[in-house]
């Protein structure tokens, strides 16, 4: 029997290479998607630097934003690996402006990104997933979609849609074991936590709780329990892992 099928979007990134390993250390085949031709030889370096730390990984060009694309990329990840069993729904872009200030390309850029991808990612998988009566759908969206973000309402917006996706995909599919949760990260020590001042990064960390940023390994471990088989009574759920910052 083969071993099951997980795609991570945005698989190349900080909380999604950490998300990749788990699931690989787990037994599963991984597949990562990276977003277009731009983006490839950093793709191969990445996926070489994996499999020579023993992470066989592979990668698969798909430009989330895009239905066609995604029908395309699933084509191939279909032809070459089988069916797709788990899913995650991890990418995402930022394009950060006060509303009075925002350009309709910034909204426009973060809702294809954000949310419309889900639609059409999921869309590809969601039919091999009943027909196999057994799925995991988890999608990443953000503490700042539960509490808001000056300066993002477009990605507060999107990643506030995440949930609401999960919430009724969750209820079609319940009977045909699949289960579609939501993780909702705090701020994680990626490249974009160190993309800004260390100032501001100062005082965000003084309001958490536990004293420190994620890691991403702390997402993955959380993307590794719900797709395991053994968390089939966990469905429609949003899990906060954010240090405490936000409680609700």
């Amino acid at each position: 029997m083969n071993k099951p099928l997980a795609l991570v979007t945005g698989g190349t990134g900080g909380i999604g290479t950490a998300i990749c390993k788990r699931l690989c250390r787990d037994g599963m085949r991984v597949v990562a998607t990276y977003s277009g031709p731009s983006r490839q030889l950093a793709a191969a370096e990445w996926q070489s630097e994996l499999v020579e730390m023993g992470f066989p990984i592979e990668t698969v060009m798909m430009n989330v934003a895009s239905y066609d694309d995604c029908v395309t990329a699933a084509a191939e990840i279909r032809n070459r690996f089988g069916e797709v069993t788990v899913l995650v729904n991890n990418a995402g872009i930022t394009r950060d402006a006060v509303m009075k200030k925002m350009a309709v390309e910034q909204w426009k850029a973060v809702i294809h990104t954000n949310l419309d991808s889900v639609f059409n990612v999921t869309h590809q998988f969601i039919d091999g997933m009943i027909d196999q009566h057994f799925g995991r759908i988890i999608n990443i969206s953000s503490i700042n979609a539960q509490k808001g973000q000056f300066g993002q309402v477009n990605y507060s917006a999107a990643k506030a849609g995440v949930h609401g996706f999960t919430k009724a995909l969750a209820q079609e599919v319940a009977r045909k074991g699949i289960t579609v949760n939501t993780i909702s990260p705090g701020y994680v020590d990626t490249s974009m936590i160190h993309a800004m001042s260390e100032e501001i990064r100062e005082k965000i960390k003084a309001q958490i709780p536990v004293g420190r940023f994620g890691e991403p390994d702390d997402i993955a471990r959380m993307v590794a329990f719900l797709a395991a088989r053994e968390s089939s009574f966990i469905t429609g759920a949003d899990f906060a892992v954010n240090g405490g910052h936000y409680m609700h």
